[in-house]
């Protein structure tokens, strides 16, 4: 899979994921994934590109009711898709350094 292939709601999930990954050790809030985020990340489960499943009954939570687990793959697609998003970002910044603003 490459970045330019993935639509822009395959590229969001994949950083909610990874997001989800990192602080809270892939634990998944479903209320802020909708039908066809489910959809995808079933599939990517299926193509294990991410691995995506419920919790057991005796783990969830208020917050969380299922998990993930990124593939090398993913990972490595999520830090390129966050770089990218910091640069589009960046370029349209409306904010100055105060060096910026010192050389003027």
């Amino acid at each position: 899979m490459k970045l330019s292939e993935m639509s822009r709601d395959e590229r969001s999930l994949l950083l909610y994921f990874e997001s989800r990954a990192v602080d809270h050790g892939g634990l998944v809030d479903a209320r802020r994934i909708n039908d066809s985020d489910f959809k995808l990340a079933q599939g990517w489960d299926t193509q294990g590109f991410v691995s995506f499943g419920r919790l057991a009954s005796e783990h969830l939570t208020t917050t969380s009711s299922h998990w993930c687990r990124l593939s090398q793959e993913a990972w490595e697609l999520a830090h390129e898709e966050r770089r990218a998003r910091h640069l589009r970002l960046y370029e349209k910044r409306r904010w100055q350094t105060t060096e910026e603003k010192r050389n003027g």
